[in-house]
């Protein structure tokens, strides 16, 4: 493994995920580096185009390469733009937050979202992530995969509330019935006042290519009937998705 690929990569998303600008000193406290190694590493970012500096303040900050190749990325995923009219759709009826989802590795991305109009809403972040086994979206899509490679992303599960799932046995349970349903649900696990409802997008192969689902707080989704409800809707949703990704 080339570890100053690795440190000038480790850089890149520090600079990018930070709320603020990031001066030298920033970078190398919180990786660890030397002042000269943190300096050569943002000297060699900006060379290339993914970071410049602030004539005035020293501090650094990502340029718009890192956003042109990540709209790279999301292009492959066609689908999303033609998926749009749907989550919208969705949106209305159900008036709750919509999130269309992809899985890397043991996290979901939120590739695309429309925000519930409800003065009480659950809140993420386009292209933001959560952990796999304690949203709907995730669920839903690792209950897709086979149990082989599904085992290791099962290992040192992290709770993030009272509910969160941890035991890799019970979560498998729970996972082979959301495979059996077809849609998953998230009884706040990640965040404890927010509930979930999803389903995996199978294209015309039967493909999984996504996940597409409702958030919102308890008090609105833990109703038998309007849990019921949702979950009719989100399935409608994914089938019609699908169909656009063939």
């Amino acid at each position: 493994m080339d570890k100053t690929l690795l440190k000038g990569l480790q850089v890149l998303e520090l600079v990018t995920s930070s709320d603020q600008n990031v001066r030298i000193t920033d970078v190398a406290t919180t990786l660890q580096l030397t002042k000269s190694n943190a300096y050569r590493l943002l000297r060699s970012l900006e060379a290339a185009g993914y970071v410049s500096q602030n004539a005035v303040t020293k501090e650094f900050a990502p340029n718009l390469k890192i956003w042109e190749l990540g709209m790279q990325v999301i292009r492959r995923f066609d689908f999303r733009a033609r998926a749009a009219e749907t989550l919208r759709d969705l949106a209305d009826r159900s008036r709750e937050t919509v999130h269309l989802a992809i899985l890397d590795g043991r996290e979901v991305i939120y590739i695309d979202k429309v925000d519930s109009l409800e003065p009480v809403a659950a809140y993420t972040r386009l292209g933001g992530r959560a952990p796999a086994h304690c949203v709907a979206t995730g669920k839903a899509l690792l209950a897709e995969l086979p149990e082989a490679e599904l085992a290791p992303r099962l290992e040192g599960l992290v709770r993030h509330s009272p509910f969160t799932i941890v035991d890799p046995m019970k979560l498998l349970a729970e996972l082979r019935q959301v495979r059996a349903q077809g849609y998953a649900i998230n009884r706040g696990e990640w965040r404890d006042s927010v509930w979930g409802i999803a389903c995996p997008i199978k294209d015309s192969k039967g493909v999984v290519t996504a996940a597409v689902g409702v958030s919102g707080p308890r008090y609105r989704l833990d109703d038998i009937e309007r849990s019921d409800s949702l979950t009719a809707m989100v399935q409608t949703a994914a089938a019609q998705i699908g169909k656009l990704a063939m």
